[in-house]
């Protein structure tokens, strides 16, 4: 029996890249971002987990929230981070590749947040080109954020770059 099969709760893990080969083609649709090989998770102050829903800013956190671009305007939030995790494959196998993090703020009981949707998509597509950027986590949301990601698949962690490794290094 499986975990999904013990709680009754869906289980989420971070997506697997696709099998076909990028495609050469540059007419219609070239440089458009590809995210079958991102996975958002959220690390909200003592918790660590994978919530797909943020792709589309649907995760737990931000269910019923209206978001603002002011920060004066959730002057009780509690910050919480969205961290940007590429998956990428060599033909040596599959491996974190690049993650960025971005800062929310989040009052429930007022039901508004705070973020900049520009810097959570630019930072998405950071995390796509191999870039590492955790600029604003705390030694203990690295070491959280790390523990999951081994925990997630410790082969992957193994083969990611040794850059990516030492930026989670609390």
């Amino acid at each position: 029996m499986d975990q999904s099969q013990k709680t009754g709760k869906k289980i989420f893990a971070l997506n697997i890249i696709s099998n076909e080969e990028k495609s050469k083609h540059k007419g219609f649709g070239a440089g458009s971002i590809d995210l079958n090989s991102m996975s958002p998770v959220i690390i909200d102050v003592d918790e660590t987990y994978i919530d797909i829903g943020a792709m589309h800013a649907k995760s737990k956190v931000e269910k019923g929230i209206k978001f603002s671009m002011n920060r004066e305007d959730v002057p009780n939030g509690r910050q919480v981070w969205i961290v940007w995790v590429a998956v990428d494959r060599t033909p040596e196998g599959q491996f974190y590749g690049g993650m960025t993090a971005c800062e929310m703020l989040i009052d429930k009981e007022a039901r508004r947040g705070w973020k900049i949707l520009a810097d959570h998509v630019n930072k998405m597509d950071y995390a796509l080109k191999r870039k590492v950027i955790l600029d604003g986590l705390s030694p203990e949301q690295k070491a959280s954020l790390k523990q999951l990601l081994v925990d997630t698949n410790a082969e992957w962690w193994e083969n990611s770059p040794e850059e990516l490794k030492a930026a989670l290094e609390a």
